[in-house]
């Protein structure tokens, strides 16, 4: 959590923020340090019940939050919440979009329902809401996007071409969406995460009970700090911390961007 007291830029008092994926890693993260630096968190996740764990969590830390359920590939459902979420509080000032899912698969094996499932959630969700809450606040005169890419748009993994694919495509969006609404006040950028301790991550080193194989991650996290400048894995209060800034006054001059806390594994220009 942001230690307090905040320098003034940094702050978000009174403003009202939707986080998609909020439910467990980057998102849960990212709610809960918003929602420190003085924002409404709006959790909201496919898993219901984890949304409302993460806004619990930060109901025990003194900060507002809410949350619901939300499927992201759910156009409607999309622009229900956030059209909610501005009639109910007056206002939307943040959107984070950081739900995604990953499907495995090499190029010449990849099922199109599969492929379906990962451009849906991580790209066309993305979309949806970017959409939806641009409306609102190109109306308004200001807000902030940021939307979650990937270290993967920076190299070509085998086996993950849905998933790069689909993050590329975010990079993108950001882009376009950065240079349209600008004249109106509103920013938007993007992460790009490199290795981050997260769900995702870890069902790579799961145990047949259930429980992590602490030795299988730290095998195969040895080679991935080696390519780190820092020597460094990511854990998910550390693009947590990269979100609220793009997100904070600080930036007030950064949109467009993609900003990728990686440990330095890439440096592209």
């Amino acid at each position: 959590m942001p230690a307090a007291p905040l320098p003034l830029p940094y702050r978000l008092d009174e403003r009202v923020a939707v986080v998609t994926g909020a439910g467990s890693g980057i998102g849960r993260a990212t709610a809960q340090v918003l929602a420190a630096a003085g924002a409404l968190a709006v959790c909201t996740d496919v898993d219901g019940g984890a949304a409302e764990a993460t806004a619990k969590s930060i109901h025990a830390g003194g900060h507002r939050a809410a949350s619901a359920a939300l499927d992201v590939s759910d156009r409607a459902a999309v622009f229900d919440l956030v059209e909610g979420v501005a009639a109910e509080y007056g206002r939307l000032d943040v959107l984070c979009n950081i739900a995604g899912i990953i499907r495995t698969g090499e190029v010449v094996d990849v099922e199109e329902a599969d492929l379906d499932a990962v451009l849906d959630v991580n790209f066309k969700g993305t979309f949806h809401a970017c959409q939806a809450a641009a409306r609102i606040m190109c109306a308004a005169g200001g807000g902030s996007i940021v939307n979650t890419a990937s270290g993967a748009v920076d190299s070509a993994t085998p086996g993950i071409m849905s998933y790069s694919v689909s993050k590329a495509a975010v990079v993108q969006l950001t882009r376009n969406l950065a240079a349209e609404v600008g004249r109106h006040g509103v920013r938007v950028n993007a992460v790009a995460p490199g290795l981050v301790r997260t769900a995702m991550t870890a069902r790579h080193y799961l145990l047949p009970d259930g429980s992590l194989d602490e030795e299988a991650r730290a095998a195969a996290e040895k080679p991935l700090r080696r390519m780190s400048p820092l020597g460094l894995i990511g854990d998910p209060e550390d693009i947590a911390y990269a979100i609220h800034y793009l997100v904070s006054d600080a930036a007030r001059f950064v949109t467009g961007q993609i900003l990728r806390p990686n440990g330095g594994v890439a440096m592209p220009w």
